[in-house]
């Protein structure tokens, strides 16, 4: 199994440090925000890791990782050219994964203390073309793309909302997404969303449509650190994490 790691994107609401560095890279605990990613997939037993940034800080990000041999890992890169959303950024993973291989992503600005592993042993027993998210309960799920969970049975999820005014779960699904190859032929199937970007939560909800979204609930903390409050609370929660 591999692990992908979306570490593109502009960080518009971190402004103006993400006008120096991308994101991903801002100190978090004692650590680069990526390292944490790195590190929950290196203990999940994946060690073959793709990368996807963006052009900005591609030097740093060589110069810091490396190939990833002192972080027990295998580090490949690509570059996101242009911002064109989660979906498209995936997309670009699709000549480093095998066919029929299976891989966990990862948006790099999520940050949470549960292992992997379990969650990772779960979806490697569902059939193969399925998909498993996992799920987080939130103060304000408004925010969020909402799990409605299947009224026949609630190990699927019937559909996902994104950013709901009246939200029909206290849930969110976070930005850790597990698939096969067959996720790149539902991304080249989608269009682009009103804001002109391939949408996550599109190639999502056709696995749901097929009764084949899977899913489990984070039971530690977990924070998408997107916004200056967030990325307060990741350094508190995170920095007794990695040395």
């Amino acid at each position: 199994m591999k692990g992908v790691i979306l570490a593109g994107g502009t960080g518009t609401r971190l402004h103006p440090l993400t006008r120096l560095i991308n994101k991903h890279l801002l100190p978090v605990g004692k650590q680069p925000m990526v390292s944490y990613a790195i590190e929950r997939l290196r203990q999940a037993g994946i060690t073959d890791i793709l990368i996807v940034i963006g052009k900005q800080s591609a030097g740093l990000y060589t110069d810091y990782l490396g190939g990833g041999e002192a972080l027990g890992v295998s580090l490949t890169y690509k570059i996101q050219e242009n911002a064109g959303g989660i979906a498209e950024a995936l997309e670009l993973a699709k000549n480093y994964i095998a066919p029929g291989e299976r891989f966990v992503v990862l948006l790099g600005d999520n940050l949470f203390l549960d292992d992997l592993g379990p969650y990772v042993r779960e979806f490697m027993k569902q059939p193969s073309g399925s998909a498993r998210v996992l799920l987080k309960p939130v103060d304000d799920p408004r925010r969020y793309g909402v799990p409605v969970f299947d009224e026949k049975n609630n190990a699927l999820i019937a559909y996902i909302e994104e950013k709901p005014e009246q939200p029909k779960s206290e849930y969110c699904v976070t930005g850790i997404y597990m698939y096969d190859d067959e996720v790149f032929d539902i991304i080249g199937g989608i269009t682009p969303s009103s804001r002109g970007e391939l949408e996550i939560t599109d190639v999502n909800n056709v696995y749901a449509s097929q009764g084949r979204l899977e899913y489990n609930v984070l039971q530690k903390w977990w924070g998408d650190a997107g916004t200056f409050e967030s990325l307060e609370e990741a350094h508190q929660q995170m920095k007794g994490e990695l040395p």
